[in-house]
């Protein structure tokens, strides 16, 4: 049975807002500014969506003065990289027996 820590990191990633903010992340800490006029969003859209991936823990934030700085949580994604890693080593494609009916 699938964790339901993995199911709802996968879940979280499903959105592809989601997967340009952490695409921009895996460069560099940003602010929330910095994200919005890259990703020319609102700051009330991608506060949703960075508190959805913050839930799941696949970022962090950090706080300075009155700003937060974001970045991602390496040990996430190593669960994940863990997780599909397993179906390339341990997962043989063993062909389907006959059908019966």
């Amino acid at each position: 049975m699938v964790n339901t820590d993995i199911s709802l990191s996968f879940h979280a990633l499903s959105d592809p807002l989601r997967i340009q903010i952490i695409e921009l992340l895996r460069h560099q800490e940003l602010c929330v500014c910095e994200i919005c006029e890259t990703l020319e969003v609102s700051q009330s859209k991608l506060s949703f969506h960075l508190k959805t991936l913050k839930e799941v823990g696949l970022i962090k934030g950090r706080q300075e003065g009155r700003w937060i700085y974001y970045s991602i949580n390496l040990s996430q994604m190593i669960i994940l990289e863990e997780y599909l890693g397993e179906f390339r080593r341990f997962s043989p494609v063993v062909p389907a027996l006959p059908c019966s009916n």
